[in-house]
């Protein structure tokens, strides 16, 4: 039944239903006329008048009837009462025919929709991963080959653009730390240049070392796959750690920082750091002034999540799963005043899905933000 194609097996199964259907019927229909038919004939074995009237054939003595007299038959309602039968075993039978072809076909199209459910997890990390067995039916046989081709060329694309990306940002740290240190350099000979150059110059030493930070997270991003992941991590330490170094930042805007439970898993230090660091950073930059910031870490036998509320102004519903996606910013004069560059989720999104988890907004509102992590244990 496998090898047929998906045509086949429809129009097998059509086949099929209509004729069982067609014959449930004709069984039903010819029991039925054969039950009122000997009901008549039973009654007309005396040669006396009969009445089949609602309340059932009525009979008489037959005695009474002379000889040469006629024999009448009278039926009364018969026919009425056959057609309505008829009528009623048509109606069940079909109502049975369209519950068993719901069904039929139901199970005729279960492979279009499990194809539908594995396309629909597609994602830009797991390309690789979502190629559909080729071993389908004839008509999803060619579909499914040139689906896995697209996502190899998707694959190759992604990674070509990785690729490109890491290569520009080696390139650009050279000359950028270059263009830094002659700055410097610049400011410490010259401290007496007018108000209008020194405001240049730190216009221009502000925008370097943003662009410094940006090929870093860049060069980040692109050497993930090649960073160990089989240390043991302690959370509830690192998360007193990142509230120690956001702690300028924190006093500057009043924002206070509270921390609960702990949890252990296995990853990389240094990238575990950033994803909570970039998290944290990022519910202080976008918080409220005087606000706070909550992050929560539960345990649990196979996975560790961890929560990162805020009590800011909250994420639009209709861009709350693009604020992981490279270079993507909702409020882009917020994002320069603080000098942020649309990596940080990017970064953080990528870190979990590196370590076999994710990262979404659980919540949203004019309250606050709450963002959730789920990473695995080992």
């Amino acid at each position: 039944m496998r090898k047929i194609s998906l045509q086949w097996r429809i129009t097998l199964m059509t086949v099929l239903l209509i004729g069982v259907t067609c014959v449930a019927m004709n069984l039903l229909l010819c029991s039925s006329g054969v039950y009122y038919m000997d009901t008549i004939a039973d009654s007309m074995q005396s040669r006396g008048t009969v009445i089949l009237s609602e309340e059932g054939p009525a009979s008489f003595d037959p005695q009474l009837i002379a000889p040469d007299e006629n024999l009448t038959i009278i039926v009364d309602g018969a026919q009425g009462r056959f057609r309505t039968t008829n009528w009623y075993i048509t109606a069940a039978v079909t109502l049975l025919s369209g519950i068993l072809a719901y069904f039929v076909s139901g199970r005729a199209l279960k492979p279009l929709r499990s194809f539908a459910s594995q396309v629909e997890r597609v994602q830009m990390n797991n390309l690789a991963d979502m190629k559909i067995n080729e071993d389908v039916l004839p008509e999803f046989r060619q579909f499914s080959h040139s689906f896995n081709q697209m996502l190899e060329r998707l694959n190759n694309a992604f990674a070509a653009q990785r690729q490109f990306t890491g290569n520009a940002a080696h390139e650009l740290r050279t000359p950028l730390a270059l263009m830094q240190a002659q700055l410097e350099l610049f400011s410490a000979e010259h401290p007496d240049v007018l108000p209008e150059t020194a405001a240049f110059l730190s216009l221009l030493r502000e925008q370097t070392e943003r662009l410094t930070q940006m090929t870093k997270t860049l060069l980040e991003m692109s050497n993930l796959q090649q960073v160990a992941r089989n240390e043991r991590i302690q959370l509830a330490p690192m998360v007193e750690e990142i509230f120690t170094d956001l702690a300028p930042l924190t006093d500057k805007r009043g924002i206070t920082l509270t921390a609960d439970g702990d949890g252990v898993m296995t990853g990389s230090d240094a990238l575990i750091y950033r994803l909570l660091f970039n998290l944290t950073e990022n519910a202080v930059k976008y918080n409220r002034p005087g606000g706070s910031v909550r992050v929560c870490v539960t345990q649990e036998p196979e996975k560790l999540q961890i929560r990162v509320s805020d009590t800011g102004c909250g994420i639009p519903e209709k861009y709350q799963q693009s604020i992981f996606q490279p270079f993507f910013r909702v409020d882009k004069s917020r994002s320069r005043e603080y000098g942020g560059a649309g990596l940080g989720l990017s970064l953080a999104w990528e870190i979990a899905n590196l370590h076999g988890g994710y990262i979404w907004v659980e919540k949203s509102s004019e309250k606050g933000t709450t963002i959730a992590v789920d990473l695995p244990v080992q």
